[in-house]
């Protein structure tokens, strides 16, 4: 058997269709890399191409005009915004300042100038609060809407708490509670914003701090929900809860965990950065594997050799394992390589950040420990989409379908399963794409689609398996291959 493998990676590592293979792989990792580095950009800002859209609208409205007050609002808004923001840097802690609380400002400002009431005297007064906080923005005094986002988010909360004691209604207490709730998340917000030093702008910091705050009030509002939970509300819950943790331990420990433009980054994403270039490359070998053989005709070489059929085939199949792990194994060491050169290795040492929801804490693992997971959890979708290309290959000895079929298959099953889970298609929990993914199950995790279980997947798995490469042995045994 051993002889028989050692012949077919031979023959694999003697055609040049693999090395041409690699070197696009390698391509695309390189581009990949640079882009990561040169390209990344997390943060949004209006664009010129639609400020200068929004100037040209604004141009043709009047706001005279009842129909055109609104929209010209809005637009004017905009623009006075962008032109405030453009004096600083795109990364500049103002450009935060003068989106939200200026923003808010300008808006009341032009209300009362275009608006149906108008009032010269509100705008007088209006303009007053916008010129004392650019004041403070030309002294770089971030602190000072630290500290007054701190005093406000605390008179907001005990505002709410007075109103509470004064109210009988069960009702009305309840919806108060609830705003007392997230007023104790703005506050939390506030005081870590000012205890921690974290700065307004585009810093990861900051970053974390808005989404702890986005995802702990939407927790505290399923938590708070009257309604038992649809099994969709379940898993953007779960999402919501893990990301709030996440985020507490980057704020807490001053440790950017989501970062993405660095080598931990995309090899924390490794199956959906490379996925498709390993399912390629395997499918193209399994695809061939026994096809070429009857093809070229070389297939009577290789069973007029002393062993039997099935052992002839099975150590074709071995071989297509080998390459799986050589397929995986090649793109790390080039990702390693390339990565290391473009961003260097020092990332690697920042823990991955995942949320067990059966012990209801954060667990950090090595990104490597974390890479070896993802492998083991994708191994199941790449195993069965080679044992259906080999199959075809065997079955129909005919190498295009059966490079195609397995393809086609891989790039619908998203589709697919997007499909299932929102239509809550109950029957499809028995196709394969739905259950070859295990990362679904890690960490506690909920599954696409509820019922699923690991164990339920696991044998679906192997069902279909089995359903595969039992009539592919059964063939290949019996195939007459006297007209080859």
């Amino acid at each position: 058997m051993s002889k028989l493998i050692k012949n077919e990676l031979t023959k694999i590592f003697k055609k040049k269709s693999i090395y041409i293979t690699l070197l696009v792989i390698l391509a695309f990792v390189i581009l990949t890399n640079c882009i990561y580095k040169f390209f990344y950009n997390s943060s949004t800002f209006y664009g010129d191409t639609y400020i200068e859209y929004a100037k040209e609208e604004l141009a043709k409205l009047d706001p005279n005009k009842v129909s055109d007050i609104k929209m010209y609002i809005d637009l004017k808004t905009t623009v006075e915004i962008y032109e405030m923001q453009e004096k600083y840097e795109k990364d500049d802690w103002r450009r935060d300042i003068l989106s939200v609380q200026v923003g808010t400002y300008i808006n009341e400002k032009n209300n009362y100038l275009y608006g149906e009431d108008k009032d010269l005297e509100k705008v007088a007064q209006v303009q007053e609060k916008i010129n004392k906080i650019m004041e403070k923005l030309e002294k770089d005094d971030w602190k000072y809407f630290a500290n007054e986002e701190l005093e406000n988010a605390k008179l907001a909360l005990s505002d709410l708490e007075e109103q509470k004691k004064n109210m009988e209604d069960k009702q009305e207490i309840k919806n108060l509670e609830s705003s007392i709730e997230n007023a104790k998340i703005d506050e939390e917000v506030a005081r870590y914003r000012v205890d921690k030093d974290i700065k307004y702008g585009n810093d990861y910091r900051n970053r974390a701090l808005n989404e702890y705050q986005s995802c702990a009030k939407n927790v505290k509002n399923y938590e708070n929900s009257d309604q038992k939970l649809e099994y969709s509300d379940q898993k953007r819950y779960n999402t919501d809860l893990e990301e709030r943790e996440i985020n507490r331990y980057i704020i807490e420990n001053n440790v950017d965990i989501n970062k993405g433009n660095d080598i931990r980054g995309i090899l924390r994403n490794f199956f959906s950065e490379y996925g498709l270039f390993i399912i390629v490359m395997v499918i193209m070998i399994a695809g061939t594997i026994v096809s070429e053989e009857f093809s070229k005709g070389t297939i009577k070489l290789l069973l007029v050799k002393p062993y039997p059929r099935y052992k002839i085939l099975m150590s074709k199949w071995i071989t297509v394992m080998i390459m799986i792990l050589f397929s995986i194994v090649a793109l790390i060491v080039m990702e390693l390589i390339v990565g290391g050169i473009i961003f260097g290795y020092d990332s690697l040492s920042v823990p991955v950040l995942h949320y067990n929801f059966d012990t209801q804490s954060l667990e950090a693992i090595n990104v490597f420990a974390d890479l070896g997971l993802q492998t083991i959890t994708q191994l199941p979708k790449v195993i069965l989409l080679a044992m259906l290309a080999f199959s075809f290959s065997t079955l129909f000895t005919n190498s295009a379908v059966a490079i195609a079929i397995p393809l086609l298959g891989y790039m619908s099953a998203d589709v697919i399963n997007s499909l299932v889970v929102n239509f809550k298609v109950d029957f499809m929990r028995f196709f394969v794409s739905l259950n070859w993914d295990f990362g679904q199950y890690l960490y506690g995790n909920l599954p696409k689609l509820e019922g699923l279980t690991l164990w339920f997947s696991a044998i679906i798995c192997i069902l279909y398996f089995v359903a595969m490469i039992i009539p592919t042995f059964i063939t290949f045994k019996k195939r007459n291959i006297k007209n080859v």
